[in-house]
Parts: C-alpha cells; sequence; structure tokens
C-alpha cells in the first residue's frame, strides 16, 4: 500500500470543529466516478459524469434521480453536491468516514444510512467488508462507496432499466429500499460461501487435523467476528427506520421494510449460528488433538509394560556374579527366549482381551 493510499486516521480529526470533512479510510480509487440515473415510469436515462461542476443542477424534477459516487476520498466533491442539495454538515462528515457502524438519521429534509455492503474474496477466503452510505430525500437517492471493483448493485440497475417494473414507478424511497434490500441479500450470499468454507473445515477436522487447521479455524472466527460487527447493528437500522414518522416515506413503503427487517434478523439468526458452530470446531480439534495424544501414550504405555518384565529378566542374568545356576544349563539360552516369548504372548493376549489394542 502506497502512502497516498494509506488510511487515515480517526487522530486527524482531533480538535477540529464539528462538520469538519476529513477522510478517514482507505482510498480505494484514485479518482471518484460520478453516475447519474433519472427514470419515471414511461423513461430511463442513465449517463456517467466527467465533470462534476458542469452537471449541476443534476435534479429532473419530473423523474426520480439517482447518484451514485465511487470514493469518498475526494472532499470537495462531496462538499459540492452537499452544498447544492443542502446537506447537513454532520452528514458530509459521516460521508467522508468509512469507520462509520451502520447507522440511521433524520435530518428533516434527508434521510441518511450507513452500512456495510460484504464481498466474499474465493481466492483468499475472506470477506471485505466496504462502507456504503445512502441519502433519501424527496425525489431524489444518493449512494456513496468507498469505491472497490463493482458493487452488489447490477439487480437494482437492471430493473431499472427495465419496463413496467415497481420500482421504476416506486419514487426515490422505494429506490432507497431496493439499494438496501439488495446489500442484505447479498449478506446471503456471503454466508453461503462461508458454509462451504465451514463444511470443508469440518471434513478436515474430522478426518487429519492439524495445526493447518487450527489456523484456518481461527481466520474463520476472525473473519466472523467482522462479519457480525457489520451486520449487528443493522438491525437497528431498520427498525428505526420502520417507526420513523416521516413525509419521506410513504406509508405503502412501511410493509417493504417489514420484510428488510425480516431478512436482517435471518441473517443475524445466521451469523449466530456460526459463530455456535466455530466455536464447537475448536472443541473438536482440541479433543482430537488430546485423543490423539491419549493414543500416542497409549502405544507407549502398552510397548512398556511389554518390556518390563523382559527388562527384569534381562537385569537379573546380567548381573556379574559367580554363582548363578541357570547360567551353567545347556538350555539356559533357548529357555529364556522361551520364557520371553511367553510373556510377550501372554500380555498381548490379556490386552487383546480388554480391547486396548
Amino acid at each position: 500500500m502506497t502512502a497516498s493510499q494509506r488510511s487515515a486516521r480517526r487522530s486527524s480529526k482531533a480538535g477540529m470543529p464539528p462538520g469538519s470533512m476529513v477522510h478517514i479510510g482507505q482510498r480505494r480509487v484514485e479518482t471518484p466516478r460520478v453516475s447519474l440515473a433519472h427514470y419515471n415510469a414511461s423513461e430511463y436515462r442513465e449517463q456517467d459524469i466527467s465533470d462534476l461542476a458542469a452537471s449541476i443542477p443534476f435534479l429532473d424534477k419530473t423523474a426520480t434521480t439517482w447518484l451514485n459516487v465511487d470514493g469518498i476520498h475526494q472532499t470537495e466533491v462531496v462538499a459540492r453536491i452537499g452544498e447544492y442539495l443542502g446537506l447537513h454538515p454532520l452528514l458530509l462528515e459521516d460521508l467522508v468516514n468509512a469507520a462509520q457502524r451502520p447507522k440511521f438519521e433524520n435530518y428533516g429534509n434527508c434521510l441518511f444510512f450507513v452500512l456495510k455492503m460484504l464481498t466474499y474474496d474465493p481466492d483468499g477466503h475472506s470477506v471485505d467488508a466496504e462502507q456504503v452510505s445512502i441519502v433519501l430525500g424527496a425525489d431524489y437517492v444518493l449512494s456513496f462507496q468507498e469505491g472497490s471493483s463493482g458493487d452488489v448493485f447490477d439487480p437494482v440497475r437492471a430493473r431499472l432499466k427495465a419496463g413496467g417494473t415497481r420500482i421504476r414507478s416506486g419514487g426515490a424511497d422505494f429506490l432507497a429500499y431496493s439499494l438496501m434490500d439488495a446489500i442484505v441479500d447479498h449478506y446471503f450470499v456471503v454466508l453461503e460461501r462461508f458454509g462451504d468454507d465451514f463444511e470443508a473445515l469440518d471434513e478436515q477436522l474430522v478426518n487429519d487435523p492439524s495445526s493447518d487447521t487450527l489456523n484456518k479455524i481461527y481466520q474463520l472466527k476472525r473473519q466472523l467476528v467482522m462479519v457480525r460487527r457489520s451486520i449487528w447493528p443493522l438491525r437497528e437500522v431498520v427498525n428505526a427506520l420502520e417507526r420513523d414518522q416521516t413525509p419521506l416515506l410513504r406509508p405503502e413503503i412501511h410493509i417493504y421494510l417489514r420484510d428488510l427487517y425480516d431478512h436482517t434478523i435471518q441473517v443475524i439468526e445466521t451469523v449466530e449460528t456460526m459463530r455456535d458452530v466455530i466455536a464447537g470446531m475448536l472443541d473438536i480439534y482440541l479433543s482430537s488433538v488430546s485423543n490423539r495424544t491419549n493414543e500416542i501414550v497409549k502405544f507407549l504405555t502398552i510397548f512398556g509394560s511389554i518390556f518390563i518384565p523382559l527388562t527384569f529378566l534381562a537385569g537379573v542374568y546380567g548381573m556379574n556374579f559367580h554363582f548363578m545356576p541357570e547360567l551353567g544349563l545347556r538350555w539356559a539360552y533357548p529357555g529364556f527366549w522361551l520364557i520371553t516369548i511367553v510373556i510377550i504372548s501372554a500380555l498381548l493376549f490379556y490386552f487383546r482381551r480388554k480391547r486396548w489394542i
């Protein structure tokens, strides 16, 4: 990571007045990308904006407007949008702070949401969390992303381009709901990928647990903690949004918000179940290692038990006494080995009968 991409720290805002726009987070793109869409029931127009100053005013009062910004590190871009729409300074401050937890704020002339968009990396078996901020106005929706490669809004864009869909005539509040719903629905995709990793790890845990298995368990546990931290506050956000009495949300949109709340609860319950599973995997690993150690100790104990009487015999007849009657017998040496074989066979028969081997 270069110096220009290094994450800014919260301490850089220490002592500054409220509403100061300081980017906190990782610079994920060099140049912010801005796209604009206007639509109503009969028309859809979309364009990429290269010069935001030349595009303002961008609102179309005869249609719903969706302005999407990828890259929040250039605060002047965010400030210019906020100045044109009259957004609160505290809202603009939160927009460029990528270290926010999911939350909801009502600023009167607009509603402000912060969510975490999760994407799964199949190569590294890891999850990346990107902050998405959504501003809902009377006839517009603003979405601000940190600017990683791609997002989860392609299904929403596809429905906007298709004619005769509910979203085309649903207004700005339905668009904001659709964006939130796309983020929450993608949580299920990420958790399904997690489930595949759990199954592979569980098979390895049963068949051949090793130190690599333990590292994978702890890696999954860390990833799951991050996912939980990104998802858990969302329940409060959707609940507060559903209960908020604001003219920006029409009464018919609340049934969709309740459905979104149900999906959020399902995601949280799935995450909690996975936490219990990962804790159980750790217990299984420790039990497997303990059982393997016990098997080794049992083998060494049986091996030692067989050789203890043999060591005793060898020790007795290895003493340097001159008068030992057995040493003068012709069959003393073969008799020693006969006794040894009898002792070993008797001990093995006894251990076998006890099912120790």
